[in-house]
């Protein structure tokens, strides 16, 4: 790897998480983006599947700088020996998580204390890039959606209480206050990408549902549909990312 490539592995012991948590920093400067895992699996899965490759071009030429962290799906959402309402109470601490520690991390590395970051993921990662994102956008000012699920209510079978109202923004988010900054924020200080292959095991109309709602609530955003030929794999994933981030955003 060149100089411009530069790859650091941290971690730190988290209080609110009561875990280790490692996270993964490439290249030297540029756009803060912060990249979430699939489904299980851990921080450095979007290093083994190329998708990390698949942007070194612009992480080289200081336009992005890449940040790619846990999820706690393992110990959440797809463990079943986790009662439901534990699930959701550890989705907000791991939301806690990002804002206050991950969020201070990535600005503490860019010297900038007021950087706003972008946020990406693909499958179950791109629904934790999106709730943060629409938790707050204050402090995150992209959203990329590859292949993902937006809707909470497809795995809490029924149960609901304010842990999972907060993070779950097909529920929020047509309930925020015209008073409110995240309103401002969403529709005059953001981007918002929802991307979807239509080939073998991809649900778009996810995406589809996750836009009409976001249409209601006058918010802009961008519905990409790609074609039947892009299946729900890394494979997919890795020409979505660096087309969005090369040629659709201002970073």
């Amino acid at each position: 790897m060149t100089d411009y490539f530069r790859r650091e592995l941290s971690s730190w012991y988290s209080p609110r998480l009561g875990m280790q948590m490692p996270i993964a920093s490439y290249g030297h400067w540029g756009h803060a983006l912060l990249i979430y895992p699939a489904a299980e699996a851990d921080y450095l899965d979007v290093e083994r599947f190329g998708l990390i490759d698949a942007v070194r071009p612009l992480i080289e030429s200081g336009r992005v700088r890449a940040f790619s962290i846990n999820s706690i799906n393992r110990h959440a959402w797809a463990n079943e020996a986790v009662p439901m309402h534990e699930k959701a109470y550890r989705q907000s601490l791991y939301s806690g998580y990002i804002e206050d520690e991950v969020v201070r991390h990535i600005r503490h590395q860019l010297q900038d204390p007021h950087a706003r970051i972008a946020t990406c993921g693909a499958a179950f990662g791109a629904f934790h890039a999106s709730n943060q994102f629409f938790r707050r956008p204050d402090l995150f000012d992209c959203v990329i959606g590859m292949s993902g699920m937006y809707d909470l209510a497809q795995v809490l079978g029924g149960y609901s209480d304010p842990n999972c109202y907060y993070n779950n923004p097909s529920w929020f988010v047509p309930r925020l206050s015209e008073e409110g900054f995240q309103l401002e924020f969403l529709r005059h200080r953001s981007q918002i990408h929802l991307l979807a292959g239509q080939g073998a095991f991809e649900h778009p109309e996810w995406a589809i549902d996750f836009s009409r709602m976001l249409s209601s609530c006058s918010i802009p955003h961008n519905l990409d549909l790609w074609g039947r030929d892009m299946p729900h794999d890394w494979s997919t994933w890795r020409k979505m990312l660096p087309y969005y981030v090369g040629e659709r955003l201002g970073f």
